[in-house]
């Protein structure tokens, strides 16, 4: 006699809450909302119409102008925010344009928050690297190495500059040590003690930013794993978590997202503030590559990589199918 049929024994069927599309969705255990994307997106200086990024099909360099039905259509989809970075004409070792109020990031943020309104979270990359003629995310001492101390007084003041210009959420991506106090620091003695902060806790030194470089036109030169994390470490990452939590994050994240799950989950269980993700360039690219070739389904491939983000702990993703996926789950 079959064991399940035994006197006493139940039959075990999971399979029971698959049957219909309707049953799997009444059972789901991770659902995704419009509201849980941010989509990044870049601004270019100088620019007359948008830019296409050839590593990343269907995502553009905005003019100023193109910006702002940008903007629209990213609040009339729902999503929960944008994240801007400035693309500009001129750099320098310091990242000048990074502090100046008509930098183009700065000038970004105040065309964003105006179309925008109260309908997304407009968010800005605290960050040198688009700024600066060497690409690192900060200033350089006498023997070419990161100054930490050098790079938080830059960072205090683009934080600054960066709240003044309407920035509603300031996303710290540089991975400095001691990054989140001296900006929260900042904007406290600056009549901004309202604008939360999004640390990038566990930020890895990883081979999936490439695109992102083209977007931005890095001028990197050498690689940034003095600063940003070991793809080896997942300790290390809670480590850089509960620091920036004990300096005043109001929003954790970990980025990129699918080679650092575990991070993620590990972040989700421990965390007392919000945690999020960065679905990065190279995960888009590879995931549109692939479907370009006919290899997967496009539409099955983003709503599964989203979806194990989420389901790993994430409590919002910053995606570049923001948008798309809003449209699809609405």
């Amino acid at each position: 006699m079959n064991s399940a049929h035994r006197e006493g024994a139940l039959p075990r069927r999971p399979r029971r809450l698959r049957s219909t599309p309707a049953m799997r969705r009444l059972v789901a255990e991770t659902r995704l909302h419009p509201a849980e994307l941010i989509l990044p997106m870049f601004v270019r200086e100088g620019a007359s119409e948008p830019i296409p990024i050839s590593s990343m099909p269907g995502v553009v360099q905005h003019s100023t102008e193109s910006l702002k039905k940008a903007v629209t259509d990213a609040a009339a989809a729902g999503i929960g925010g944008i994240m801007l970075f400035g693309v500009p004409e001129r750099k320098d070792a310091i990242g000048s344009g990074a502090t100046d109020p008509d930098g183009i990031l700065n000038v970004a943020t105040r065309i964003a928050v105006a179309e925008g309104g109260d309908a997304l979270v407009v968010q800005t990359d605290l960050c040198l690297d688009e700024f600066t003629d060497h690409g690192h995310c900060g200033v350089l001492d006498a023997n070419g190495y990161v100054d930490n101390d050098a790079t938080l007084e830059r960072y205090r003041d683009m934080g600054v500059a960066q709240a003044a210009s309407g920035s509603q959420l300031l996303g710290l991506s540089g991975m400095m040590d001691g990054q989140v106090a001296a900006v929260r620091d900042a904007l406290d003695g600056s009549g901004f003690g309202n604008t939360p902060i999004l640390a990038y806790a566990a930020k890895y030194a990883s081979a999936f930013y490439g695109p992102f470089r083209e977007a931005v036109q890095s001028s990197l030169e050498g690689d940034r794993r003095t600063y940003q994390q070991d793809p080896a470490n997942r300790r290390e990452g809670m480590r850089e978590l509960d620091l920036d939590v004990a300096e005043g994050a109001d929003i954790v994240m970990v980025k990129p997202a699918m080679s650092y799950l575990d991070v993620l989950a590990d972040a989700a269980a421990t965390s007392p503030v919000p945690v999020w993700a960065y679905q990065v360039s190279g995960e888009y690219a590879m995931i549109e590559a692939a479907a370009a070739h006919g290899w997967i389904d496009r539409r099955r491939a983003i709503e599964e990589s989203v979806l194990g983000i989420r389901r790993a702990g994430a409590d919002a993703v910053l995606t570049y199918w923001a948008i798309e996926l809003a449209g699809w789950i609405r």
